[in-house]
């Protein structure tokens, strides 16, 4: 490439460019809630639980005001706190740990697998004994479906079961995907996701979902996430929090799942066009014929120390790059005193130091991925 001549960039996640695809739709679905000036708990926010349980086959699905809160609420209402373990993976955002600790128990952090990125059944059990060590009573298993690949539930279930684990999904990355014909909102008794701007499915600020097909705890999340109201909102039975998700984000979410499933065709197709290019130059990601993936980064792995300077390469290339997570949550400084699997976190530490992500969205067509992929191998020649 002509170092001297003007380069373009290419989005990392390109939301301009469904914005123009949803044009006057979005426009309008808003306006409707400028209207009608039902800003929190307006018709549209139900109109989109429905939507989504109909979309994942959850008998019930919770919109909320963000992905974080979702997961402080499901623990809220599994009255999970102080003296208790949650057995997570340390290779996640921090979003996963901080709501065990906003809730009061401790995440208890859990190894994850070499190809998958997604927690490891094998290590269950060894971050078990570390929180009974540490005199801790575990409680639950927060599975983190990362970069959009829901986790081997078939395989962590029975584990989970025999150790007397409540599994929580905290599928912030992974709604949209599916696992063995079942999608991700029934493979756990309670799932979470997120609406963040930059999640497959996002709105236009924060926003989240929690799943169920358990009445009573749904009943209780509904309460929960409006603080802990009963009858009406000045008989507050519990405890609770300003967990809404507002309307205007449902409204916006209804016109952008009615396409959902097409840009998880596309975002499918683009991770398989990388993975057939770049295969024989790095450590592409895991595909699987059991489960789908939305594919929410494109992530792949470099060894001998060359990620930095590919990062570099395509930065001047006018390629953005991103490294999910170059500090694993055991490492962060809030963190840091928690408890570890016994055995330490092998795996994490080097995931951490050879992960890095490549632009994904279903928008990216193929001359401006041939033009990533070029320069990928281009860089990783040297």
């Amino acid at each position: 490439m002509n170092r001297h001549a003007r380069i373009d960039s290419i989005p990392f996640i390109d939301v301009v460019a469904q914005r123009r695809r949803l044009g006057s739709r979005i426009d309008e679905a808003v306006r409707n809630v400028m209207d009608h000036c039902q800003f929190i708990n307006g018709p549209e926010v139900g109109e989109l639980e429905r939507a989504l349980s109909e979309f994942c086959g959850a008998k019930h699905s919770i919109g909320v005001a963000s992905g974080t809160d979702a997961l402080v609420l499901v623990l809220m209402a599994k009255r999970i706190g102080p003296g208790d373990a949650v057995i997570c993976p340390s290779f996640t955002y921090a979003a996963s740990p901080e709501a065990v600790a906003l809730a009061g128990a401790t995440p208890v952090f859990c190894e994850v697998d070499e190809n998958t990125f997604n927690i490891d059944p094998g290590g269950i059990e060894r971050a078990v004994a570390a929180a009974k060590r540490a005199g801790l009573k575990p409680k639950a298993l927060m599975t983190v479906d990362l970069f959009g690949l829901p986790a081997d539930y078939e395989a962590i279930d029975p584990v989970a079961e025999a150790l007397g684990l409540y599994v929580i999904d905290d599928a912030a990355q992974a709604f949209g995907a599916d696992a063995r014909g079942r999608k991700v909102g029934t493979l756990a008794p309670l799932t979470t996701t997120s609406f963040f701007p930059a999640k497959p499915l996002g709105c236009y600020g924060d926003g989240g979902a929690v799943f169920t097909d358990d009445d009573e705890l749904a009943d209780l999340i509904r309460s929960l996430r409006n603080h802990g109201q009963g009858t009406d909102r000045y008989d507050n039975v519990r405890v609770g929090m300003t967990g809404r998700l507002d309307t205007i984000q449902a409204a916006v979410l209804i016109e952008k799942l009615k396409i959902f499933p097409e840009e998880i065709v596309a975002r499918e197709r683009i991770a398989r066009r990388y993975n057939a290019a770049l295969a024989d130059v790095v450590r592409v990601p895991h595909l699987s014929n059991e489960h789908t993936c939305v594919w929410a980064q494109y992530t792949i792995r470099v060894s001998g120390g060359r990620r930095d300077a590919l990062a570099d390469a395509l930065k001047a290339d006018g390629i953005p790059t991103a490294q999910y997570y170059p500090v694993p949550s055991h490492r962060q400084g809030a963190y840091r005193d928690r408890p570890v699997a016994e055995g330490g976190l092998a795996v994490t530490e080097r995931l951490a130091g050879e992960v890095i992500s490549l632009p994904m969205h279903a928008y990216l067509d193929e001359p401006s991925q041939d033009r990533i992929i070029g320069a990928v191998r281009e860089a990783l020649r040297h």
